[in-house]
């Protein structure tokens, strides 16, 4: 990045920043009016783009709260992909350090979920084996065998009732949540990102075979709240399994 392509990021970036050099009208005079209608609209579909994101996010603090914390937010992580559909991937880590939602511990887990599910979304399809394909295993074969997982699986884990805070705050007369630690699985049957609730054990299970370890070994990772059939079948009907090997 040039010199001249770095002062203009910037710029566009930053309300109170001078016009760049060469940026013009055609008469020769500095073009502030227009640069400022431009850097605006950049914050303005920037901010849209985080609104669409997590909007459970937004419900929690509020829209006017998440419209300045959207502008304190790009500022610090402009994009880095012009693709607005993957923008607010630093959001979470952001979220535990923002000074005035603090109070609120649980948030930068809900959007790990929020973030989770849009990248499930949007990864690859995944031919699912059949419904079947375990029972087919030999007993004795089950604990060394190994399983791929779809790429639209993934995995959060929080001290914070989580999964009911999210669904509370996207269904209508949905439960208050029971302040207790949660997990939840992402997971894409169809076309779009469900929730499942889950255990901490199989949050840490589904990690490890992830990371290609045998049934044996992720369930020798986890503790005895493990109920690995339950795991198993949960994969199964989520089409979230996509080779046995």
């Amino acid at each position: 990045m040039s010199v001249t392509q770095r002062q203009f990021r910037d710029a566009v970036l930053d309300p109170a920043a001078a016009v760049p050099d060469g940026i013009v009208n055609p008469d020769g005079a500095t073009a502030g009016k227009r640069f400022d209608v431009y850097r605006n609209n950049v914050a303005v579909n920037l901010s849209d783009a985080l609104e669409t994101a997590f909007p459970v996010v937004r419900k929690l603090v509020g829209d006017a709260f998440f419209r300045a914390m959207a502008g304190v937010y790009l500022r610090k992580h402009p994009p880095k992909s012009p693709l607005m559909m993957f923008y607010g991937a630093a959001m979470p880590q952001f979220l535990g350090q923002f000074q005035p939602v603090k109070h609120l511990q649980y948030l930068p887990d809900i959007a790990r979920i929020e973030l989770g599910m849009r990248q499930a979304y949007h990864a690859a399809d995944a031919v699912p084996v059949a419904p079947d394909a375990l029972a087919a295993l030999a007993p004795d074969a089950l604990m060394g065998t190994k399983l791929r997982l779809a790429p639209a699986v993934q995995t959060v884990t929080s001290d914070f009732p989580i999964a009911a805070i999210h669904y509370a705050n996207t269904v209508p007369d949905a439960p208050k949540p029971v302040m207790q630690p949660e997990a939840v699985l992402i997971t894409r049957a169809g076309f779009d990102p469900q929730i499942s609730t889950i255990n901490a054990a199989a949050a840490i299970c589904i990690t490890s075979l992830q990371e290609g370890q045998s049934l044996g070994q992720a369930l020798a990772t986890a503790d005895d709240s493990l109920d690995l059939g339950a795991v198993l079948g949960l994969l199964l009907a989520q089409n979230a399994i996509t080779e046995i090997y």
